[in-house]
């Protein structure tokens, strides 16, 4: 089968369409015909080195990739899935198996979640983790609807949903963004729309709310440049480890998501709101395996609105 591969770490020109053996389902576990997989910076990362340290017994080549998309076509002991239905998983790349990006993909079985009729493959597959990364955020927050809460990072994949879930709680949402997002922020139902980047999107903030936000779930990693948004004694989330220390007794709380891959209940749930609508889904391109390295350098440019796709 193919797949999405590097031999070596770097940068996207090590990227290549390499053929594995395809696996096999054990127990718990089901195997998924991929019809699509996302692109995300956390499989940048994978990609350039950053965890070698825990790769170091894998041989290569490595496949990246946490979120895919397609029909499940085997089924290992102990599941109660179904060959033919069409689902999304949240995957954990750094596996023998290895990640997301390749035709077919052992997962799992608590790590799936059945796709809704109307919402296509390609969409579903920008779903598992970065929906189930502000699930997990907001479940750690457990802020009572009336509160404020802050999203950094507001027009990429983790802000979209984080507006959209919020609202959902009954949140006030403050978010960030660019001029020519404006409309997409406000669309996405934030109730206050401020300047991004780290030297004006706090004071920005705390211009609306003189006390500070109650909460921030910091996607574009501003790190302390957002904590004088944060009122006192207030929360933040970190979607990767926080550079510096807390003030002013903010409770600073870092969310893994592959610590919660095994959470279905969660992705049902988000399955469920994308088909009714509640959850906008955004697929900004898709790419063929053959046209890895060109997609990863179109993502690593920065810019992009929606998630990048490969599709098998």
């Amino acid at each position: 089968m193919r797949a999405v591969g590097f031999n070596h770490y770097g940068g996207p020109e090590v990227l290549e369409v390499v053929e594995l053996e395809e696996p096999d389902p054990g127990e718990g576990e089901v195997r998924v015909r991929v019809a699509a997989a996302t692109m995300n910076p956390t499989d940048v990362a994978v990609r350039a080195g950053v965890r070698a340290e825990q790769m170091k017994d894998l041989p290569p080549p490595w496949v990246a990739g946490m979120e895919l998309a397609g029909e499940i076509d085997a089924v290992g002991p102990g599941s109660d899935w179904r060959i033919g239905q069409r689902v999304m998983a949240i995957v954990l790349p750094i596996r023998p198996l290895g990640g997301a990006q390749a035709e077919k993909v052992v997962v799992a079985a608590v790590s799936v979640a059945e796709v809704p009729d109307n919402v296509t493959l390609e969409h579903a597959a920008t779903v598992p983790m970065n929906g189930l990364t502000v699930r997990v955020a907001l479940d750690t927050l457990s802020l009572p609807a009336g509160k404020t809460l802050a999203i950094t990072g507001a027009a990429g994949a983790v802000g979209g949903y984080a507006i959209q879930l919020a609202k959902l709680e009954g949140l006030t949402v403050i978010a960030d963004a660019a001029p020519a997002d404006e409309s997409l922020i406000r669309g996405l139902g934030a109730d206050v729309v401020v300047p991004r980047g780290g030297d004006v999107c706090a004071p920005a903030i705390r211009e609306a709310f003189a006390d500070g936000v109650d909460a921030v779930i910091d996607a574009a990693l501003l790190g302390p440049a957002i904590l004088p948004a944060v009122r006192d004694g207030g929360q933040l989330i970190a979607v990767r480890p926080f550079a510096g220390e807390t003030e002013r007794g903010i409770d600073i709380q870092l969310v893994l998501v592959g610590e919660h891959a095994g959470d279905q209940a969660s992705l049902r749930e988000l399955a469920a709101l994308a088909g009714t609508g509640k959850l906008t889904t955004r697929v900004a391109d898709t790419y063929r395996p053959e046209q890895a390295a060109e997609a990863y350098r179109r993502l690593e440019a920065g810019g992009v609105r929606g998630r990048l796709v490969f599709v098998f």
